[in-house]
Parts: structure tokens; C-alpha cells; sequence
């Protein structure tokens, strides 16, 4: 009886907590403040891009932006805040790339802490900033819609 009540409560925990978008796959976060901005570009000097930056304030006083391509796929995201939350659940299927290029970076300067960058031709994520501010932004190279400036990820 007392592992069934411990099972539900944990699944009514995970229920109740909010969903993250994930990088390479749709938004979700339904039920959240989230406000959509829809930008045009340039893309040369003829055709016009659209993607939409869905930005989302978290109960913690997290700011997440998701942008989206105009199929509505997240090729990129940022994040800051005091928590944000988990990367694993942000970079969804890109998090052990990630894992992987963090552990290399620490193992480069020796450990410790402090801002990392990971480059790779399919998967750019970029974290830093100190606890209690905590600043990062991730996105997919080969998804960027064309005229694309990776400085517009905010």
C-alpha cells in the first residue's frame, strides 16, 4: 500500500510540473506564461523567413525562449534565470552530446566550474553565469532558417 501511494504521488508531482520544450522537436510549453513574438527576416535580398520566439517566465523567475521554424520546431533556445531547470529535458535527444562535451571541457582546465562552450557541426550550446544566474542558449546549425543570425538568440 505505502509503495502505491508513494508511486502515485510521485506521478502526480511529474504531472504537475511544467513541461520544457525540446530542441529539435515542437514547443510544450502549454499552460505557462508564455508570450509569442512572431519575427520576419531577410533571407538575402529577395525571400522572407519566418520563425516565432515563444518566450516563457517559470514560477522560479526562469525566462526560457524557444524559436521556432515556421513548421513550429524548436532549432534553438536560451534560458536565464536563477534555476532553469533540466538541460537533459531542454536538449532532449541532444543531451548526451552534450554531457559528453562538458565532461571533456572540464577535463581540459582541469575541472571546476565556469562557462562552457560545445561546437560540433549538428549541436551548438552555450552555458555560463554563476548560481543564482545562470545564462545559456543552445541550437541546431544545420535547422537555422536561412539569413539566420545565431546573435538573435537572446
Amino acid at each position: 500500500m505505502r509503495k502505491n501511494l508513494t508511486c502515485l504521488v510521485t506521478m502526480s508531482m511529474l504531472s504537475a510540473s511544467p513541461a520544457w520544450a525540446v530542441l529539435g522537436g515542437t514547443p510544450t510549453y502549454a499552460g505557462m506564461r508564455s508570450v509569442p513574438d512572431a519575427r520576419l527576416m531577410a533571407a538575402g535580398k529577395s525571400a522572407v523567413a519566418r520563425y516565432t520566439v515563444n518566450t516563457s517566465t517559470l514560477a522560479n523567475g526562469a525566462t526560457i525562449r524557444e524559436y521556432l521554424d515556421a513548421k513550429g520546431i524548436v532549432f534553438a533556445l536560451s534560458w536565464r534565470g536563477p534555476r532553469v531547470g533540466s538541460l537533459e529535458t531542454l536538449l532532449g535527444s541532444y543531451f548526451p552530446a552534450w554531457q559528453k562535451g562538458l565532461a571533456s571541457a572540464h577535463a581540459a582546465r582541469g575541472g571546476g566550474y565556469g562557462p562552457v562552450a560545445l561546437r560540433e557541426d549538428d549541436l551548438v550550446v552555450e552555458s555560463g553565469g554563476h548560481m543564482g544566474a545562470l545564462t545559456g542558449r543552445a541550437w541546431l546549425p544545420p535547422a537555422l532558417p536561412q539569413g539566420f543570425s545565431t546573435d538573435e538568440i537572446q
